[in-house]
């Protein structure tokens, strides 16, 4: 399936080659694993959903921390006195 997983990333996404560990969690949530990934930002998790569930069959869902993440961040700056205009 993997073969298929090439042929969408340069067919859909217009990119030649996975970014680092992207090839890695594909391949395990083509093999219907459950995957936990942690990248930064910019190292492509989108991708890493976005492709498998282009060729399997189903719902494909993702939790994604990054509001109640900035939601935390502000209030952790706030309880230290930081503030700011965008608070």
């Amino acid at each position: 399936m993997m073969n298929q997983a090439h042929e969408v990333l340069k067919q859909v996404f217009g990119f030649g080659e996975f970014r680092p560990n992207q090839k890695e969690i594909v391949s395990a949530l083509l093999e219907k694993k459950d995957v936990f990934a942690v990248m930064p930002t910019g190292g492509g998790k989108s991708l890493c959903y976005q492709l498998p569930a282009q060729l399997l069959d189903g719902l494909c869902v993702v939790v994604s921390p990054l509001i109640s993440l900035m939601k935390d961040q502000v209030d952790a700056a706030k309880a230290n006195g930081i503030s700011g205009r965008s608070f």
